[in-house]
């Protein structure tokens, strides 16, 4: 009886080590995408204007497979880093551009917009700016083969010509082994 009594504590011991160990089975990895922005020359200066929407076919199942996992086993998603880097005309630079943010969404169609990244005081002289990510769990736009981001921009001068401009997300990922 007092061996029992004895190996009771041990078992309960051995069973919190062993769920323990499955939270450190908890995978830790990025997803990157990437898309094209273009800042039309015909935009006011002054407000806060939306550019269309683009449609961002995500790598984020092939990813998930590359990890061993799949988007049912995802528990958190959040933006890391978006990066905006000018790619048309190649002298330009963001001095045009004063406020920037960038929304997601399920689809175009969809009236829930989460804000995903932005920056207030765009930095002058620069072609490439990295905005501040929000704080938005993304779980469910990542489980999608795509999402639908939406820019809205507040111009500080009127562009001459369009302006085109590479977005780079990377979203971290935790996820379960199936």
């Amino acid at each position: 009886m007092k061996k029992l009594l004895f190996l009771a504590p041990l078992l309960v011991a051995f069973a919190l080590l062993g769920s323990c160990k499955k939270i450190l089975d908890l995978l830790e990895f990025n997803v990157e995408d990437s898309q094209t922005v273009v800042v039309p020359r015909t935009l006011p200066l002054g407000s806060l204007v939306p550019l269309p929407p683009v449609s961002v076919s995500s790598s984020s199942k092939s990813t998930y497979a590359n990890n061993g996992t799949t988007a049912d086993y995802v528990q958190d998603v959040t933006l890391d880093n978006l990066t905006l880097t000018i790619t048309n005309p190649a002298s330009q630079n963001f001095n045009f551009l004063k406020r920037i943010e960038i929304y997601i969404s399920t689809d175009a169609n969809s009236p829930d917009q989460f804000l995903l990244a932005s920056l207030d005081q765009v930095p002058a002289n620069v072609s490439t700016i990295s905005l501040t990510p929000s704080s938005q769990k993304l779980d469910l736009f990542l489980s999608r083969d795509s999402y639908t981001l939406t820019t809205k921009v507040q111009l500080n001068s009127l562009l001459t010509q369009d302006v085109t401009i590479r977005a780079d997300e990377r979203f971290k990922v935790k996820a379960r082994k199936p």
